[in-house]
């Protein structure tokens, strides 16, 4: 989402993201032209009129999970918000924990009581 029009995200598409990835993306783009969205979220840059840089991963129960903010100068890293989110689809399907840099098929943790201050003998990573 941005605050560029539906028609500029449409030659992006067309003209940059169909080159980078295999039909462009895969999914819609949304346009925040009045920036209000991007205020709610506090990436609204009122002097520029344009939402900043963030990814928030948002799960079914509408509750913000993970957020990244960053400025136009630094590229984002997609493996890791593909990551991000095949660990988040895990946890909530198996109520178990991942660890830091955790790959799907890569062990988890069980979160009990007993848990509590022995991680460091559990995980073997």
């Amino acid at each position: 989402m941005s605050t560029d029009s539906r028609f500029v995200h449409k030659i992006w598409q067309e003209q940059e993201l169909s080159k980078m990835v295999d039909g462009g993306v895969p999914f819609p783009m949304l346009s925040d032209a009045s920036g209000r969205i991007g205020q709610v979220y506090g990436v609204y840059d009122e002097g520029a009129g344009v939402n900043i840089r963030g990814r928030f991963i948002i799960d079914p129960d509408f509750i913000i999970k993970a957020m990244e903010v960053l400025t136009a100068e630094v590229g984002r890293n997609f493996e890791e918000l593909v990551r991000q989110l095949k660990a988040f689809q895990h946890v909530r399907a198996t109520g178990e924990v991942t660890p830091a840099g955790w790959q799907p098929g890569k062990p988890t943790l069980k979160p009990s009581p007993d848990l509590a201050g022995k991680v460091w003998q559990i995980w073997k990573p």
